[in-house]
């Protein structure tokens, strides 16, 4: 039995991934920052240093509402305490363009960290990206507010999260550093469904939790323009199919699923199907 999906349905792992990489737009500020006018001399001078940035193995109890926002106010917890983010990189943004001095809330900007964070998330996870992408764990980023940038702040930090469900986020018991070394994605961050990909119930949940069927393979594309549906639709058909069979206790017997990336999601950075079979 197939089950064929154009994913329709963005599903937990897809919506968040949209919304988180959604960070690259918020804000209204114009690429070109405006000069103060000038001000009288006085006989006085104040330096404001910028506030520190954060810091590399710091945890967080955030809410998903707070996850998916591009600056945060959230206060670091001691990571032997409940958490639900781990700031797994730290890095400088680079706001000068043709000598141009852009906003920190600027799509150029935003853009610049929203490429940085996920591009580093394999190194501290481990693994291959197929795993990765096989996986609930997913990087979210925060840049400093207007203010503080204005006041001199140029850091961006990279948190890695475990999505839970729809909207949730899922409590770390440790940094999640190197814990899809193994072959197999363990089940605790491995991607479930609650049913067929395509059915109107699917929900994207953890393999750990209650779930009827288990994303086991990627289909991955290159290019960077979207090769129309037919064509992302025709590339995993085969390979999905011997991939369940594969896993299947009968290969003569089992039920397989292929979902592949939307125009939509192409343009917003996912250029893979995920495999799915009866679990």
């Amino acid at each position: 039995m197939s089950h064929r999906n154009p994913l329709r349905r963005a599903g937990v792992v897809a919506a968040a991934l949209l919304a988180l990489t959604g960070l690259a737009a918020c804000g209204g500020g114009s690429d070109e920052k405006e000069q103060p006018p000038a001000e009288a001399p006085s006989t006085q001078t104040t330096a404001t240093e910028p506030e520190p940035g954060p810091a590399a193995g710091a945890c967080y109890a955030l809410p998903y509402d707070a996850a998916v926002a591009p600056t945060s106010t959230v206060e670091a917890v001691d990571c032997s305490q409940p958490h639900t983010s781990v700031t797994f990189a730290t890095g400088a943004i680079d706001a000068v363009v043709d000598g141009h001095l852009l906003a920190v809330d600027s799509d150029r900007v935003q853009a610049q960290v929203s490429a940085a964070c996920p591009n580093r998330l394999l190194e501290h996870v481990g693994g291959t990206l197929a795993n990765l992408r096989l996986s609930m764990i997913r990087s979210i980023w925060f840049t400093p507010t207007v203010e503080e940038s204005d006041a001199g702040a140029s850091w961006y930090r990279c948190d890695a999260v475990l999505l839970d469900g729809a909207a949730k986020l899922a409590d770390l018991d440790g940094d999640l550093k190197g814990v899809l070394d193994a072959p197999a994605v363990p089940d605790r961050y491995a991607m479930c469904g609650t049913a067929a990909p395509d059915a109107p119930d699917f929900e994207r949940v953890r393999c750990s939790a209650k779930h009827s069927w288990r994303a086991i393979q990627v289909v991955a594309f290159e290019g960077d323009d979207y090769p129309g549906v037919k064509e992302v639709r025709a590339a995993g058909r085969t390979r999905c199919e011997d991939a369940a069979a594969d896993v299947a206790e009968d290969p003569l017997t089992f039920k397989w699923g292929y979902e592949w990336p939307t125009k939509e999601q192409w343009a917003m950075g996912q250029k893979f199907g995920r495999c799915w079979t009866a679990d």
